[in-house]
């Protein structure tokens, strides 16, 4: 068992210490606003992921917003994003980020976005702007290990069960009860033994950014584990929600959003108050939370968007479950900080065990934590991306 762990845990670290794992956020921002109660004057650290959310809680009014991630190559994907919507037009950001395709995509990055870059990221992109070229069926969102898997996915759908149709027909869909006819349909025949068993891999989530230990909470509460929680999970979205503008489903079916369905940093309507002054208020920080948070200048920090990361550092990384916390507590607490965090479990009460010391004490997170559980559990169902088990939304105790 302890070789199997080990080479799972190295299998993971090898995904995602040398890739771009995420090309687009996998958090339901529209759920964010609402949790994180923004007014003029906040600051927001968030683990960056593929940056969407940073732009969004700049866009929803935040002071600024500090995107934190520890592998660069997401802070790079900001850092684009970022040039691009300083130097281009608004068609031909919508291009490269809404459809994943830019012609002349070397030209536009020589001479207008390679300069706009920090050193890293422009080293990073002088290789990867090709994950941009117009090819038939390519796109940026099936890029990076999570795009990968997409494509993958896509394939499978369109070679092997010839669903490419009834799909595209679904995401088109004008009621619910449209909906759910033909998401049976799909029901009925996607769910292959061979989905099932590349659903039960470790390799298969790594490609996602699914450790071992949020897979584990999960095979705790299903009986046929991770696939049960899947199958349910895609039967609200597809069968229960309104798909119009789920655009996170929609970029990892077709490859590209659409001006109707994509994130509001890619809709017209934002981009000049983006180019004007709110893509200044996103910086981008290559650190883990902890010691961003100790090495921070001392500007308060009232919202903090901890993603589902936590539920990585259990196990043999529960030390910096620890050292986090009490990170959090020592900066953040006398602002009365807002904390959100998501779990692909549907305990988290790993997180209020955790010991921190504060005021000389030792206590545990969860006596200093005041919970908004009837917020989290009224927004929680209406997720779109709806793969998380647990949605927290919890304020500092001063």
């Amino acid at each position: 068992m302890a070789l199997l762990n080990w080479v799972r845990g190295r299998v993971f670290n090898l995904v995602h210490q040398n890739n771009l794992v995420y090309n687009t956020c996998w958090e339901d921002p529209r759920l964010d606003r609402v949790a994180l109660n923004l007014e003029p004057h906040h600051n927001v650290m968030v683990i960056t992921s593929a940056g969407c959310n940073a732009l969004d809680y700049a866009l929803a009014g935040a002071n600024h917003v500090y995107a934190v991630d520890m592998n660069p190559r997401q802070n790079a994907l900001l850092d684009l994003k970022k040039a691009a919507i300083r130097e281009l037009q608004y068609e031909d950001f919508f291009t490269m980020f809404g459809t994943g395709r830019l012609p002349d995509f070397q030209q536009i990055y020589e001479q207008k976005l390679r300069h706009a870059l920090p050193e890293w990221s422009q080293s990073y992109w002088n290789r990867k702007i090709r994950y941009f070229r117009p090819r038939k069926k390519k796109s940026f969102y099936f890029r990076g290990t999570s795009g990968s898997f997409a494509k993958m996915m896509n394939i499978y759908v369109d070679r092997v069960l010839r669903l490419r149709p009834l799909v595209l027909d679904l995401l088109d869909a004008k009621s619910i009860d449209e909906q759910k006819e033909l998401y049976e349909k799909i029901h009925a025949r996607l769910w292959t033994k061979s989905l099932k068993f590349a659903m039960s891999r470790d390799t298969t989530w790594s490609l996602v950014g699914v450790p071992r230990a949020q897979r584990e909470y999960l095979e705790q509460h299903y009986e046929n584990g991770i696939v049960d929680f899947v199958q349910e999970n895609m039967r609200a979205v597809f069968a229960e929600l309104p798909i119009h503008d789920n655009y996170f489903w929609r970029v990892y079916v077709t490859g590209q959003y659409t001006p109707e369905c994509c994130p509001e940093y890619l809709k017209a309507e934002n981009f000049q108050r983006l180019k004007d002054d709110v893509v200044n208020r996103v910086s981008t920080h290559t650190d883990s939370v902890e010691h961003f948070l100790r090495k921070h200048d001392g500007t308060p920090i009232h919202r903090l968007v901890l993603l589902d990361h936590m539920d990585w550092l259990t196990g043999s990384l529960y030390p910096y479950l620890v050292s986090e916390w009490q990170a959090i507590m020592d900066t953040s607490r006398e602002h009365g900080a807002r904390i959100l965090w998501r779990s692909g479990g549907m305990d988290t009460q790993f997180v209020n065990d955790v010991p921190v010391t504060v005021d000389g004490q030792k206590r545990q997170v969860g006596e200093l934590l005041e919970y908004h559980n009837e917020i989290a559990d009224e927004l929680h169902p209406k997720d779109r991306v709806h793969t998380y088990g647990a949605f927290r939304i919890a304020d500092l105790a001063a």
